[in-house]
C-alpha cells in the first residue's frame, strides 16, 4: 500500500516558488488499478513523479509498505518494488529488446523467458527479440515493450505516466487489452495510471482526479466517471473530449 500525507511540490520559477503539488493526501490500496486524470497542467505527471522518486517532495510524507521512502530517489524505490514508465519510451542504440528484458529483470532471463514477456504485451517474441530499440520501432511497439520491461522487473506497484501518448489509435486499442490483462493478474500489487482517455477510464477500479495540483475527487469508477462527463449515461467521445489533450493520432 502506498500513503501520501500531506504532500506538496514547489519549484523555483524565475526566483519566484511556485506550487505544483498541494498538501495531497491520498491511498493507494494494494490489488487495484488506480488511475489518475484531471484537466491539462493539473499536477498528474508531477504526482508520479513524485511516487516514482523522480521528484522529492517539498514538504509531507510517502509510506510505501510502511516504509518511509519520501527521500528516496528512483533506485532505492525501484528496489522496493516501484516500477515507472514514462510518457516517452527511451531508446538505446545498440541494445536489443532480450537486452532490456534482462536489464529490467536483473539476471539473465532466458528467450523462452523474455519471449513470454512479449508475448504478454501482446508481441510476437521472434519478430522482436533480437530488434534494437531504436526509431526503427514505432510508438506503439517501444510503449508495450516498455510494458514487458516492468512486467519483467516484478514490480508491486507499477507507474504508467500517459501511457497513450503519441501512439496511433490501433496501438491504443492494444494498450487497452494489456492494462486489462496486466489488472486480472495483479498479486499484492497495484498498477497506477495518469490518463486522460475514457477507455483507460474505464479499466480503472478508482478514479483519482487532480485539479490545481490539489485532489478534486477520489473513488470508484461507478462514483466517478458520471461526475465527470455529467451523466450516468454511456460515455460519449465528444463529451470526454476537452480531458483528451490530444494524445491520440
Amino acid at each position: 500500500m502506498l500513503e501520501l500525507k500531506n504532500v506538496c511540490f514547489s519549484v523555483d520559477v524565475n526566483g519566484a516558488e511556485k506550487e505544483i503539488i498541494k498538501n495531497i493526501d491520498l491511498v493507494i490500496p494494494d490489488n487495484k488499478l488506480i488511475v489518475i486524470t484531471g484537466p491539462n497542467g493539473g499536477g498528474k505527471s508531477s504526482l508520479a513523479k513524485l511516487i516514482a522518486g523522480i521528484y522529492i517532495p517539498t514538504a509531507g510524507k510517502i509510506i510505501y509498505n510502511g516504509v518511509d521512502i519520501t527521500d528516496m530517489g528512483i533506485t532505492e524505490r525501484a528496489k522496493l518494488g516501484i516500477g515507472f514508465a514514462f510518457q516517452q519510451p527511451v531508446k538505446f542504440k545498440g541494445i536489443t529488446v532480450l537486452d532490456l528484458l534482462r536489464i529490467a529483470a536483473g539476471k539473465r532471463i532466458s528467450i523462452m523467458e523474455a519471449c513470454e514477456y512479449l508475448s504478454s504485451v501482446g508481441l510476437c517474441a521472434r519478430d522482436y527479440i533480437d530488434r534494437e530499440i531504436n526509431s526503427s520501432l514505432s510508438g506503439g511497439e517501444l510503449k508495450r515493450i516498455e510494458i514487458a520491461t516492468v512486467i519483467a522487473r516484478g514490480t508491486s506497484l507499477s507507474l504508467f505516466d500517459e501511457p497513450e501518448a503519441g501512439i496511433d489509435l490501433w496501438s491504443f486499442g492494444n494498450l487497452i487489452e494489456v492494462f486489462r490483462r496486466m489488472r486480472k493478474q495483479i498479486k499484492d500489487g497495484s498498477i497506477v495510471i495518469i490518463s486522460h482517455q475514457e477507455r483507460i477510464l474505464n479499466t480503472a477500479d478508482e478514479i483519482v482526479v487532480l485539479k490545481d495540483g490539489r485532489l478534486d475527487m477520489q473513488g470508484s469508477k461507478e462514483e466517478i466517471l458520471p461526475r465527470l462527463i455529467g451523466t450516468s449515461s454511456a460515455i460519449s467521445d465528444c463529451k470526454m473530449g476537452a480531458m483528451k489533450g490530444g494524445t491520440e493520432e
